[in-house]
């Protein structure tokens, strides 16, 4: 008789304190590979020398403590100009900095290999997917005032 009125009990503030709290869905989750900023509008005049298209790029961090694989993952625009990283693995907690021009790739360091800009300086938004497909994260801009964007 003693546990019945103790479980009666257990129900009765769960009740009076709302219920049980419900684990936050996964979506919500911030992901492990995240853009962390875009510099949209290289510095100067926008006269496509290499230097300049290498001056635009997009940052993504690992967040994690394991290195991730981003190979087959694409970075793009609105305008669908898209990066597809082949082989590369980005270590924990590292940034990669991805570049618009053309360059040597490095660990820090990718080239989209373009000769054309591909951030709009007034607004564009950078899409991150996965190699399935996925959209892991984006950044939207919409500013003349700077030159680059944190996201």
């Amino acid at each position: 008789m003693r546990l019945r009125t103790l479980l009666a009990s257990a129900v009765a503030l769960v009740a009076a304190l709302g219920g049980l709290a419900a684990p936050a869905p996964a979506s919500a989750a911030a992901p492990v590979i995240m853009i962390t900023k875009i510099w949209y509008d290289s510095p100067g005049t926008d006269r496509g020398a290499n230097a300049s298209l290498n001056a635009e790029y997009v940052q993504l961090r690992n967040t994690t403590r394991t290195r991730r694989s981003l190979t087959g993952w694409t970075v793009r625009d609105t305008a669908r100009h898209v990066y597809t990283f082949g082989t590369f693995n980005l270590n924990a907690g590292a940034t990669v900095t991805l570049r618009t021009g053309i360059g040597t790739n490095t660990a820090t360091n990718r080239y989209w290999g373009r000769r054309a800009y591909v951030w709009n300086n007034d607004r564009d938004t950078a899409i991150l997917r996965n190699a399935s497909g996925v959209q892991i994260d984006s950044c939207a801009y919409n500013s003349t005032r700077y030159d680059y964007r944190n996201c």
